[in-house]
């Protein structure tokens, strides 16, 4: 719509309208034969920058609360590692075949794969090695924690 339409008496409208706070849209509406944007346009041209009441509510200002105070972190010891002898056994192990190896047996292997004379411990063990091939297995030093693993901080904090 050209500037030719706009009459004195719509003009007034406009202007009322625009200051007792409706929105472009609502004005184009009520006028009828105009969109909001040759509303918006006029109102530009006109200089109506001021209004009585806001055309939307604005929303109130977010109020942030304290972040909570970060948790204390406790410094780990390693643990110490208990002396224990080293395995009597000096010679072959008790058990020669991978598939004799039971639940409750010591799994440690003894000598070399490919060799005739390789075996297994064969010990009373809880786990997969008896007490004293336990300790020559784990080196003293602190254990794998997930909160120093960089890539698991970045999937804790979204970043994955």
């Amino acid at each position: 719509m050209s500037d030719l339409a706009w009459s004195d008496d719509r003009v007034t409208t406009l202007s009322k309208l625009w200051l007792d706070g409706l929105s472009a849209a609502q004005i184009a509406k009520q006028l009828g034969g105009v969109t909001r944007n040759a509303v918006i346009g006029k109102v530009h041209r006109l200089g109506l920058g001021g209004r009585a009441v806001p055309s939307r509510p604005t929303k109130p200002a977010k109020v942030r609360s304290a972040r909570p105070a970060a948790p204390v972190r406790r410094r780990l010891e390693p643990r110490p590692v208990s002396p224990t002898p080293a395995p009597s056994m000096e010679g072959p192990g008790l058990i020669t075949s991978m598939t004799a190896l039971g639940a409750h047996t010591c799994k440690w292997p003894i000598g070399d794969p490919k060799a005739d004379d390789f075996s297994f411990c064969g010990r009373l063990a809880h786990g997969p090695y008896c007490p004293s091939h336990r300790a020559q297995g784990v080196r003293a030093g602190a254990a794998w924690r997930a909160d120093r693993d960089p890539v698991v901080r970045r999937a804790l904090a979204g970043l994955v």
